[in-house]
């Protein structure tokens, strides 16, 4: 009887942060970059595993497994705490003695993109292996696939591909050049859930994939993160590396604790490890937040195909981010970039965006070599970085998310205008 007083205050609860949110006042009512997706079911599956006192992971997190796993149609997903996780848990795989000669070691390079974050490129650093940054494609703000082949040496043992802002990199080409010289392929889609390329969602293609579940992404769960992959070895170490190296949740615990059954097999490590597990009140957030997920990605669509559209006749001065032949751009944000033009720039537009109450941000950390950390990053740079460098200092993001509606995106596209007229005399 208490459970149920506690859902119909959480639904009344929401119910009025819903009606709040409609009354969108132009230049006063502010336009955040990302706003949570969460409402009062989430809350309440979470309140549950905590009244019964069942917070750490367990059932609600495997079923959340399940239901990603069979969205993106892959044989295996594993949540973890964060997409930086994902990303560090993807990495140690490759890393781990386990794999034999097929392991990643110090001395071996990644190619990975320039426009990224910062996260993509840490996991890189932390398992020793040198990240090589090639640049970007100029309309699609994703890795170059003719640069990636130039890129590699002998010491090349891995592609870290990143769907920026949702839109998919080219994996056909990509994946033939992985094939072609026996690397292994990531796929950062920690900005992507819901992208397909070519039919299939992103996420399927690589060796190993990572999505994130922050508040500003498509989904939330708080914190999360998922690791996921076709490849059963891999699923098996990043189980024991997710959990501190232990044998609980490995296919063949009752092999080792039979070779090792002096030990307490409720605390026996045959791995590496490190404790990278989800709440179970991560997981229950999530099995509800899955089944939003495509009505939140019609709402992004939405808003750029309008965006696109309303602001297309100023094409002189501005492009969007183009998609790959028969892809699909899950649209985590919109990105504006200003061409060279004599009336204005990049900074003025942004300026004049936030005083009307419209966020913005920086395109992810831009082109990371700029960034300050790279002074102590051992790196390599592959041919020069020009379009990643355009991109950070021409282009801009603003929100695209479930709560931006009609009256918010007209709003958005007047302001552009309005700045526009009053600049192209």
């Amino acid at each position: 009887m208490q459970k149920e007083s506690v859902k119909k205050y959480l639904k009344s609860h929401f119910s009025t942060v819903e009606k709040n949110r409609e009354k969108f006042i132009p230049g006063k009512t502010k336009i955040p970059v990302a706003v949570p997706a969460f409402g009062w079911e989430e809350v309440y599956e979470a309140l549950d595993s905590m009244l019964e006192i069942k917070t750490t992971m367990s059932k609600k997190v495997e079923m959340f497994e399940k239901l990603f796993a069979k969205y993106i149609g892959v044989k295996y997903a594993l949540m973890v705490n964060s997409g930086s996780s994902a990303n560090l848990l993807a990495l140690s795989i490759l890393n781990n003695p386990f794999l034999g000669k097929k392991q990643i070691k110090e001395g071996h390079e990644v190619i990975t993109p320039a426009v990224t974050w910062s996260t993509t490129v840490f996991p890189i650093v932390n398992i020793n292996v040198k990240p090589v940054f090639v640049d970007v494609d100029s309309k699609t703000f994703n890795i170059d696939p003719k640069k990636i082949e130039k890129a590699i040496t002998k010491k090349t043992k891995a592609i870290m591909v990143v769907h920026l802002l949702g839109n998919p990199c080219n994996m056909e080409i990509i994946k033939k050049i992985a094939k072609k010289y026996n690397l292994f392929l990531i796929e950062d889609c920690c900005e992507a859930l819901g992208a397909q390329f070519k039919g299939k969602k992103v996420g399927g293609f690589g060796d190993l994939a990572t999505f994130s579940f922050f508040a500003s992404h498509h989904i939330t769960t708080m914190e999360g993160g998922m690791l996921v992959t076709n490849n059963q070895e891999f699923f098996e170490i990043a189980k024991s590396l997710r959990t501190h190296g232990w044998s609980r949740d490995l296919k063949n615990r009752k092999q080792i604790e039979n070779k090792n059954n002096k030990i307490d097999s409720r605390f026996l490590f045959p791995n590496l490890g490190y404790n990278l597990r989800p709440t179970e009140l991560q997981g229950a957030f999530g099995i509800h937040q899955i089944k939003k997920l495509n009505k939140f990605l019609k709402i992004r669509e939405k808003n750029a195909k309008f965006w696109k559209k309303s602001l297309s006749k100023y094409s002189k001065y501005m492009i969007f981010l183009e998609e790959e032949s028969k892809s699909y751009n899950s649209n985590m944000l919109f990105a504006i970039k200003i061409t060279k033009n004599k009336f204005f720039t990049k900074d003025q537009l942004v300026n004049f965006l936030e005083k009307k109450g419209i966020d913005t941000r920086p395109v992810m950390a831009g082109n990371f070599v700029k960034q300050p950390v790279i002074k102590i990053i051992p790196h390599r740079i592959s041919g020069n970085l020009k379009n990643s460098t355009d991109i950070m200092k021409n282009a801009f993001l603003i929100g695209n998310h479930q709560n931006i509606g009609d009256k918010e995106r007209k709003y958005i596209s007047k302001i552009i205008i309005e700045f526009l007229n009053l600049k192209i005399k």
